[in-house]
């Protein structure tokens, strides 16, 4: 398989108009070594002596291309398969949850991996991160008991395993966690200097900066350009009880100040809702960010990733370029990919 399969991805960079990069064709031959390892006959398994990794976890800073190649890895596989967010992942277990103690049953995370089995032999989590401490302290015996059943995972992350909700609240009880995914994955670290998605080729079209009058107006002027001769209407979405209203859509083409989404309390379920109703967004106001509007901008990045996930192209306005933007200290790494999508989100083509 080695030879058709980096033929293949060689073929696929061709296709897409991608640069083939060297480390790049060092990662697809370690998922070579994976899938050989996971998907070999039942005779080379009853005689092999090596404990097979049932996780791929790929590392680096943003831009380096991990997203595309786990993303072709993940089309070449026939299997039975899963890519998910993992706020969106971690939703369906906790609903999961909630309905199995409302039937007084036990063992919950058994049966919810079970039930996952029946579905899937293969998920995939794009940009893995954590920051949630409910998910940090159930994670260990979730992802035991998914290794156990022989589901395969492979991530994305722009952090080692190791390193993983580093400083977080409680981390003790993570530590479980980080074990059991070192011992069960291939980890490998993807290092390229320049961020592909900043080249000359992608530059940014529709970052409006700074905020003054004449921004104002050429944003202005592209909202009324993108959205002539649509329909204006209201839309009210329900989230478990929680309403939120988007007051400018225009047949899918919405347009938010930054306070409207990240500065109440909603998370990846409610924006994963509200992005069931756009095809195009605009976001007004992005502030900078610190220690101090820390909680805007975790809401911020699972936003971001919200709408990178789901192919949604923007438009917004801040009062600073892109590479000058601070973080606060916690959320710097997270906040890295974030810029980095919004390069792409805002340069990516809208018809």
């Amino acid at each position: 398989m080695s030879k058709k399969f980096e033929k293949e991805f060689i073929s696929y960079c061709e296709n897409q108009n991608l640069e083939v990069n060297p480390n790049q064709i060092k990662v697809i031959k370690k998922l070579e070594d994976y899938y050989n390892s996971n998907y070999k006959s039942f005779f080379s398994k009853l005689f092999s002596k090596k404990k097979s990794k049932k996780g791929f976890y790929l590392y680096g800073g943003v831009g380096v291309g991990k997203t595309m190649i786990l993303k072709f890895f993940y089309d070449y596989l026939d299997k039975k398969k899963l890519k998910q967010h993992f706020n969106e992942f971690m939703l369906g277990f906790h609903d999961f949850v909630h309905k199995q103690k409302e039937k007084n049953e036990e063992n919950v995370i058994n049966q919810f991996v079970k039930n996952l089995k029946s579905k899937v032999s293969l998920i995939y989590f794009d940009e893995f991160q954590v920051t949630n401490i409910v998910d940090a302290m159930i994670l260990g015996k979730l992802f035991e008991q998914i290794f156990i059943e022989d589901i395969k995972i492979i991530l994305t992350s722009n952090t080692k395993i190791s390193e993983l909700y580093k400083e977080g609240l409680q981390r003790e009880q993570f530590i479980p966690f980080i074990k059991i995914m070192e011992d069960q994955s291939i980890e490998y670290e993807l290092k390229i200097e320049d961020d592909y998605r900043k080249s000359n080729n992608n530059q940014k079209q529709r970052y409006f900066f700074p905020l003054n009058q004449e921004t104002n107006f050429k944003i202005n002027k592209f909202f009324r350009t993108i959205t002539k001769d649509k329909k204006h209407s209201y839309i009210t979405i329900n989230v478990k009880g929680r309403e939120f209203k988007i007051e400018n859509f225009y047949e899918g083409i919405v347009r938010f100040d930054f306070d409207q989404l990240c500065d109440q309390n909603l998370g990846a379920e409610d924006y994963l809702e509200i992005i069931k109703n756009c095809k195009f967004m605009v976001i007004d106001q992005i502030p900078q960010f610190n220690d101090l509007n820390s909680n805007q901008q975790q809401r911020f990045i699972t936003l971001l990733d919200v709408i990178y996930d789901n192919n949604i192209s923007l438009a917004v306005t801040a009062n600073q370029n892109l590479d000058q933007f601070t973080s606060s200290k916690l959320l710097k790494k997270p906040f890295d990919r974030t810029i980095s999508r919004l390069h792409e989100l805002t340069s990516k083509e809208y018809n």
